[in-house]
């Protein structure tokens, strides 16, 4: 097979991420303890408030506690107390403290891939944040370059691929995120690997929309041995 480049996604493709989340949220439900909203109503008003905000702040546990700490402001039926809000903000920051999960089958995956083709890591979030990640997950050794932006939109691909010399037609994005990883790859003109996963954070869902390069979906990391 002619030599490809591989642009791979990070969280929750690699390594699992937004459980981590998910969990706090489920701490930060309990605590809240409102009266007449469901754990789904609060989730809905912290969604409307992380869509806001992300594009001001970015993403990463810290502003993740920011936004918990504004919709507890929001919506709590009590006093709001410097104490409780310090205990909302230690939700998103135990974040940081979760052990890294790397998902079975990658690092044999990746070590199959690194050995055949040019590999590319592109994550978005807080820079510190996630170079502790890829730090932590003894991952980093397989990629010829990591890229970490604010934003993983369609310029942002032009610009990546622009940089590192990638042919369009034989360069792929591999990620479990249709809004960050496929859509705008497909738009930007190159291929995609859908690789979903049962946990992806509801923001980042969408439906595939069809671009000119072509599209693969499967179901697990391991299976890119098979196509490449």
């Amino acid at each position: 097979m002619t030599r490809q480049y591989l642009i791979i996604d990070a969280d929750d493709t690699l390594w699992e991420n937004n459980i981590y989340f998910e969990r706090a949220f489920e701490e930060f439900v309990e605590f809240l303890d409102h009266s007449r909203l469901s754990p789904r109503q609060v989730r809905d008003v912290l969604d409307e408030m992380e869509l806001a905000n992300v594009r001001i702040n970015g993403y990463g546990s810290l502003n993740f506690g920011r936004n918990l700490r504004q919709c507890y402001e929001h919506l709590v039926e009590r006093e709001v107390r410097e104490d409780d809000l310090r205990t909302v903000m230690g939700f998103a920051e135990r974040i940081l403290e979760c052990p890294m999960e790397v998902i079975p089958g990658v690092p044999e995956t990746l070590e199959y891939l690194a050995s055949r083709h040019d590999l590319t890591l592109f994550t978005k979030g807080h820079p510190d944040e996630q170079k502790l990640k890829i730090e932590r997950s003894g991952l980093g050794g397989f990629f010829a370059h990591a890229a970490i932006v604010k934003e993983k939109d369609p310029p942002a691909y032009r610009s990546l691929v622009a940089q590192r010399a990638m042919e369009p037609g034989n360069t792929w994005m591999i990620g479990n995120s249709p809004k960050s990883d496929i859509n705008p790859a497909l738009e930007a003109g190159l291929n995609a690997v859908f690789v979903p996963h049962q946990h992806t954070w509801m923001l980042e869902k969408q439906d595939i929309v069809p671009g000119d390069g072509r599209l693969i979906v499967l179901e697990g990391f391991e299976q890119l041995r098979a196509n490449f």
